[in-house]
Formats: structure tokens, sequence, C-alpha cells
């Protein structure tokens, strides 16, 4: 059997020295031969990447999510310019300057990678929170240890670690309360939706800009709430019940833009519509049979109904998961992880070969409950494993992957983290 890779986060002198470095390389003058000519960045700000512990595919139905920050994050150096052009390099595209002028950016103007960063800049801009001086450009750095492709919101940390450095570096202010916070949350999810062009809800950008250590973040995504309203910090302490969140990165690439996290989501509002409901956050779960025999006339082959019975009772089972941690009795929780991870296979149909086998595995190693997190389609899965049994569970996820002759997972654990902020 193989060995286990375990994916290590980084410190953050680590990641501030990393895009420093990486920052002198890309924009150092052309011939510049000394300490003078070196390019240096008005400062370094980071983001953390997030799981969701339970609440899947339900923010974008005004519905509740209790995701918790990683401590893997996305480092960003950054130094504004004069002028509104956008300059962007990255560890993980060496050699590369990705360009653009912040007057080009619209939906569907730009595309790569850099659409994420410069939709920020973009979306902050058409909120009112434009730069008081200047033409909003900027240069930038990035790097991360947050695991691509793995579900764990990548591209939300590296929205909300520029959101963090251009509310910074123009003097905004947004991000000195959770008022502020939530209005930068809110610039993230238009960059994405609007300019990346991943119709994805706001929860992932929720967890990275307002999570707490040694906390989750009970994300209620319901129509006309306020920003107070929208986030609530809930205690979530593992170490003390002698209980550990262990993660695994499937390798199986997760993507948001292939179509079928946005079929699904007009799915759910198609079913909204027949129901005359404004979400499906408004259907009534102890009525739930009642709503999908309403559904029936409009849904011959059952999509509709399964969606909808997933996203009803996800709901509630998020409820139902709070409440258990607030009384601090986390190791009941394990039975909530298994349904809900049976819902999104079944009734969603967003999981995948490899998410089953890691919570097949998992849960016949000992684990008390798992799931996949994250949209689906590939990318991880979460286990609560006793401390004492981690290396039983990681031991038996590794031998089944290898029978199964699949790519070895990546494994890492993720105490409750902090939010976005300036790191150096």
């Amino acid at each position: 059997m193989t060995s286990p890779e375990w994916l290590e986060s980084w410190s953050d002198d680590e990641g501030a020295r990393r895009v420093r470095d990486l920052f002198t390389t890309a924009f150092t003058p052309e011939g510049a031969g000394d300490a003078e000519g070196d390019a240096r960045p008005d400062g370094v700000w980071s983001a953390p990447g997030r799981v969701n512990l339970i609440g899947e595919h339900t923010d974008y139905n005004g519905g509740l999510a209790l995701p918790t920050a990683l401590p893997h994050r996305t480092y960003v150096a950054l130094r504004r310019r004069d002028d509104d052009v956008v300059r962007l390099g990255s560890a993980q595209a060496p050699g590369e300057l990705w360009t653009a002028r912040l007057a080009d950016v619209s939906p569907g103007a730009v595309s790569g990678w850099g659409a994420y960063v410069a939709g920020v800049a973009w979306a902050l801009d058409k909120a009112g929170h434009g730069p008081a001086h200047g033409g909003g450009g900027f240069d930038a750095v990035v790097d991360s240890c947050v695991p691509f492709g793995a579900g764990l919101s990548s591209s939300a940390a590296l929205e909300c670690a520029v959101a963090v450095a251009l509310d910074d570096v123009h003097g905004l202010g947004l991000a000195g309360d959770d008022a502020g916070r939530a209005a930068l949350v809110d610039a993230c999810v238009r960059a994405e939706n609007e300019i990346a062009g991943a119709p994805t809800g706001g929860m992932d950008q929720a967890a990275s800009l307002r999570c707490t250590a040694g906390h989750a973040l009970l994300v209620d995504s319901r129509p006309g709430l306020s920003a107070l309203e929208s986030g609530t910090s809930v205690p979530f302490e593992l170490a003390p019940a002698g209980l550990t969140l262990l993660v695994v990165d499937t390798r199986a690439e997760h993507s948001h833009v292939d179509g079928q996290y946005a079929e699904r989501r007009a799915t759910c509002e198609r079913a909204a519509a027949l129901l005359g409901t404004e979400t499906l956050r408004d259907v009534d779960a102890d009525r739930l049979d009642e709503t999908l025999a309403a559904l029936e006339p409009h849904d011959a082959d059952g999509v509709l109904r399964r969606r909808v019975r997933h996203v009803v009772t996800e709901i509630a089972r998020t409820e139902q998961f709070r409440d258990l941690v607030s009384e601090g009795r986390v190791g009941e929780v394990g039975p909530l992880m298994v349904a809900s991870h049976a819902s999104l296979r079944d009734d969603y149909e967003v999981s995948a070969r490899e998410l089953d086998l890691v919570v097949d595995s998992a849960l016949g190693a000992g684990a008390l409950g798992a799931r996949m997190t994250g949209g689906g389609f590939g990318g991880s899965a979460i286990a609560l494993v006793r401390a004492d049994d981690v290396d039983a569970v990681v031991a038996a996820v590794q031998a089944a992957f290898d029978d199964a002759g699949l790519r070895a997972p990546g494994f890492l654990l993720a105490p409750p983290s902090q939010a976005a902020g300036r790191t150096a």
C-alpha cells in the first residue's frame, strides 16, 4: 500500500514569504541590478478555504449551511497602481502575467483565473466601494495551499483574499466589522457569478470572510435578512471531545462551471415557482409529502421531487446539527452526516464513485460520521473521527483507493480557523 499523502497548511510567515518573493520576481523592472530596483507590495493578505460540515446545495435555495474555515489559505501580495491596469501572477502559472484594464471588465468580457480577481474590484466598484483616488488598478501575485479542484473553495479563498487587500489599500473600512464583511461577501459572490461565470451561492465566501477560530458559521441565505442575521457563529470544538475532522481530497476534480451545478440550481428555481414560493426554504418540512405530491403532475421522471426532498431535509439536518454542537453534543452528529451523504448521492445525484468510497471505507473503519462536502461531482469528503482512530481510518481509505486502482487521495486535518485578513 502506498503511504498516505498529508496536505499540510502553511504558517502565515511562510505564506507571506512565498508571495513577497514571487512579487519581487514578477514585478522587478527588467535589468534592475540592486535592491533599489526590487518591486515591493503594499502588504500581504490571506483568506482560508472552507469545509462545509453540513447543508449542501441549500444556499441558493434560501436555506442553511454550516461551514468552517480551514487552516489552509490563499496568500495575496498586492500593490496599488495609479491607473486601472490589473497585472496578476501566480505560483501555479510561473512566468505568466494575466493582464486587463478594469474599464474592460464586464460580464463575459474576461476569462481565465484572473476573472475571479478583477471581478472583485469590478463588483466593489459597482456597489459604490471604488477607490477614492486613482484608477483602481493593482499588481498582485497569488500562492495557495488550499487544494485546487477539491471542493474546498479555492476560488472563494482567492476572491476573499483580494477583497480584504483592496479594502485595506483603498481604505474602504469594510473588513472592520461583520456587516462590512458581509458587503465584501456580496462583492465576491457577484464576481464569481457575473465575471467568472460560476452560478454559486454565497456560503463559501461567507465562511472565508466571517468564520472565527474554534467556530463554525451558520449561514442563513433566506432573502431579506440583514448582514448580522445571515451569519451566526456556532462553537465547534472537537479536541475536548477527543474528536477530529478528517478531510479527504479524492483527486476527482470538481468544477462548478461545467453546467451540472447550474442545472440543479435551475431545477430548484423551477420547483419553487411551481410551488408558489420564493425559495425552497419556504417549504414546510412537516408537510413534505404533500409538497412532493403537488409536484407530481409536473414531474414525470421524479427529478423535481428528488431535488426538493434533498433541499428540505438537508435544511432540517443542518438545524439539528447546529442544535447538537451548540449543546456540546458534537459526538452525536455522525448519523446526520451519513444521512446527508445518502441524500446528496441518491436525491441530488452529485456524489461520485470516489466520494462514496471515502464515506463507506471511513465508516467501516470506525468514523462516527462521513459525507461528501462541497458542490460534488468529485472534490472532497469529510469524516468525524476519534483522534485515536485517525491512522486506522486513513489506512482504510487509502487501501480502498488502492484496491479500486484509483489515484491516491490526499488527507488533511481541519481545526476551525480564522477568517480573511491582513497577514503582513
